[in-house]
């Protein structure tokens, strides 16, 4: 009978971890944009003024933190498509510099239904947070017409399975 008792205690025990996952995944949208993203838990959202190259923009962005990592979204609206190809290197290096990383490691980042820009990325980079610990992250940059989108994760240690449902989550409709 004790074994039977330990039995039904584990199999309940593991049901109900099965029922409260660290990172909850959910779809996530924008109003003004097309961009549609897996959060794996409630974003806070927001939007802001921030510094890019010679000139401010006005960003969109949703976020929240779950297993120890960041994950957001952003998006921004420009005049052009033009526009958007040349905000995405300046867009990088903000990121960047904001991390306090040296450099990053690229791969071009190809989304159905986005522009192929030449420097629309995933980049992988380390850095350093305000405190002075240690951040990694990945950040995927890409744009469609007028708009420049951004994915983006960040924390002490990035794991492939977190990461891959992120970034295999970002869709234009």
């Amino acid at each position: 009978m004790p074994q039977q008792r330990w039995a039904t205690t584990c199999l309940a025990a593991l049901f109900l971890s099965a029922c409260n996952p660290t990172l909850n995944w959910r779809e996530v949208r924008f109003e003004q944009a097309p961009l549609v993203a897996l959060l794996p838990c409630k974003p806070d959202q927001g939007t802001r003024t921030l510094p890019m190259g010679d000139r401010s923009i006005n960003v969109t962005m949703q976020g929240c933190e779950a297993g120890g990592l960041l994950f957001t979204v952003a998006v921004a609206q420009v005049n052009t498509a033009d526009e958007a190809g040349a905000l995405l290197k300046p867009w990088k290096e903000a990121l960047l510099a904001n991390a306090r990383a040296t450099g990053s490691s690229d791969r071009p980042f190809t989304l159905a239904g986005a522009t192929p820009w030449p420097d629309a990325v995933l980049a992988s980079f380390r850095g350093e947070r305000t405190n002075g610990e240690l951040v990694v992250g990945q950040v995927a940059l890409f744009a469609r017409e007028g708009q420049v989108y951004q994915g983006a994760v960040f924390g002490e240690r990035l794991g492939s399975e977190a990461t891959d449902t992120f970034f295999g989550g970002l869709k234009l409709r």
